[in-house]
């Protein structure tokens, strides 16, 4: 069901999630870690963009 493409979006979006949870917690900068944060929908977006372009190009 899940191709290797599929694991390195989540991948990609477990990633930014760690990263602005680290800067918000850790290192308390409030800007860089919403900024990090604003990358997860649009990996997110990407993905079935290209997840999508995959499935017509099928047909």
């Amino acid at each position: 069901m899940f191709k290797r493409s599929d694991y390195f979006i989540l991948l990609a979006v477990m990633l930014s999630f760690i990263l602005s949870a680290y800067l918000w917690f850790v290192v308390k900068d409030a800007s860089q870690a919403i900024f990090t944060a604003i990358w997860i929908p649009s990996i997110f977006t990407f993905g079935i963009y290209f997840k999508l372009c995959a499935l017509m190009g099928r047909k």
